[in-house]
């Protein structure tokens, strides 16, 4: 059976997730549960805590909790927050655990022995944020970084191993202009290039204990130092499937076939993760698709404008599935997308109270009493064209816009048949038998959206005798 791996971006857990995150969260389980529900592949779904961060050592410090204690609490939250969206993550890999810092000190040796690591004093600015360093030259007219702004950065200078990241541009280049390391879409590519034509620098992979507070992965055979946490995070994406003591598990999975991230870490996962997997002679990932970012009521989200929304109560008043059309059908896949409560409510009336649940409630109730032949999944009477073409490239609105424009040649169907004026019973089931076999369909290729939903409709759908049930989607 063909495998299909995926990944989400791995979330630092210097706090509780916010809507960010499950729109990524979301995002990533529709592209697996395409491939495995869909196109009938095996699938594995890795995401995981970046604990290692100096922001994580901060927040902890501020929340006058043992460091070990707070990211565990926080990660907790972020596995919880997946479960209430109906996400299924097969691994969730944590910074901290023993195998994973194994693992990636096995990276670190691998690239140390291609002679690509190397130990110099530096001095840069330094954002905590991001956990990067940048030249002034990166930095807005206030010196702030772009992702961060209304923040200082700090000044830092130390002795470091630094990577000859400058060994690899060339190679890079070529793997990214030819698509054997994928970007989604064109316009993050091209990005992404038009940084590899400038010079590039050698980066800092360590820190001092010092600086790291004693926490993080120890540099293998230097105990002064603790890696860049970049360094380390990134090969969760190889210790969740045996990077370093599993080789059984890694071949079978590795490489990814798509890290999901959003677009203020492309240039880690771009440039920076290829880098070290060229240098560690090992193989890249297939593709990198990168979204982009919630605004909330056309204002960015942040904690200083008190506008920075919990999925949790969301999900608690609305429903999972609800969430998960919204973010896959108003949300642009690959642009930022704003999310407001006026909006949220519009589309659910419209499109899933008024529209899918309606078709939902009306063909239930004419179709009681009645005896039809049970639908076979494997031979699907409706087909969706455009629809395994949009999820290949990622487009979930384009593909829930071909679903959606079903439900609404369904309504009409009924409309134009009037089959409530039907006696005949056998009449009847030759006006209902297609409109059955189509919702069945319908709930079909809803698995990889909306699975709660789409598990209900099959249930109900897919028996001889169908029975009224309560409304799917009661209106807001």
């Amino acid at each position: 059976m063909k495998t299909f791996f995926a990944t989400t971006a791995i979330p630092y857990v210097n706090a509780a997730p916010h809507i960010g995150h499950a729109l990524e969260f979301v995002q990533a389980d529709a592209i697996v549960r395409y491939h495995r529900d869909i196109l009938g592949e095996e699938t594995l779904l890795l995401s995981g805590a970046d604990e290692n961060a100096l922001k994580n050592v901060q927040a902890a410090q501020n929340a006058n909790q043992p460091v070990q204690e707070f990211v565990d609490t926080h990660a907790k939250e972020f596995e919880e927050l997946a479960a209430s969206l109906n996400v299924q993550f097969d691994v969730f890999q944590k910074g901290t655990d023993a195998r994973h810092i194994e693992s990636s000190q096995k990276l670190w040796e691998l690239c140390l022995e291609n002679g690509d690591i190397y130990k110099k004093k530096y001095e840069g600015l330094y954002c905590v944020g991001c956990e990067a360093f940048y030249t002034k030259g990166e930095l807005n007219e206030n010196g702030e970084c772009f992702e961060h702004p209304g923040k200082s950065l700090e000044s830092v200078s130390e002795e470091n191993y630094f990577f000859k990241l400058s060994n690899y541009q060339e190679q890079l280049i070529k793997l990214i202009t030819t698509d054997e390391l994928q970007i989604v879409p064109e316009t993050r590519k091209n990005e992404m290039l038009g940084f590899l034509r400038e010079p590039l620098q050698d980066i800092s992979i360590s820190r001092s204990n010092e600086r790291a507070k004693n926490w993080g992965v120890p540099v293998p055979g230097d105990d002064s130092q603790r890696m860049y946490v970049w360094f380390d995070a990134l090969n969760i994406y190889q210790s969740g499937v045996g990077f370093g003591f599993d080789d059984e598990k890694y071949k079978k999975w590795w490489p990814a076939d798509v890290h999901i991230i959003g677009k203020g870490i492309s240039r880690f996962h771009t440039v920076y993760w290829p880098a070290f997997l060229l240098s560690a002679k090992l193989l890249l990932p297939k593709k990198v698709f990168i979204h982009g970012y919630f605004t909330v009521d056309g204002q960015k989200m942040s904690k200083t404008l008190g506008n920075v929304i919990d999925p949790f109560s969301l999900i608690e008043k609305y429903g999972a599935d609800s969430l998960r059309y919204y973010f896959l059908r108003e949300i642009p896949s690959t642009g930022d997308g704003d999310f407001s409560t006026a909006r949220f409510v519009e589309a659910y009336n419209a499109n899933l109270a008024n529209g899918l649940g309606n078709l939902i409630a009306r063909t239930a109730k004419l179709a009681q009493g009645l005896v039809f032949e049970v639908v076979d999944r494997h031979a699907l009477p409706v087909q969706f064209p455009g629809y395994q073409e949009a999820l290949d490239a990622y487009k979930f609105h384009e593909a829930l816009d071909i679903i959606f424009t079903k439900v609404r040649e369904l309504d009409g169907y009924i409309n134009e048949k009037e089959p409530w004026k039907i006696k005949d019973k056998d009449e009847l089931k030759s006006i209902l038998s297609p409109l059955i076999s189509s919702l069945y369909s319908i709930g079909y290729h809803l698995q990889p959206f909306m699975p709660e939903t789409a598990g209900k409709i099959l249930e109900q759908f897919g028996k001889e005798q169908i029975s009224q049930s309560d409304s799917y989607f009661p209106r807001i």
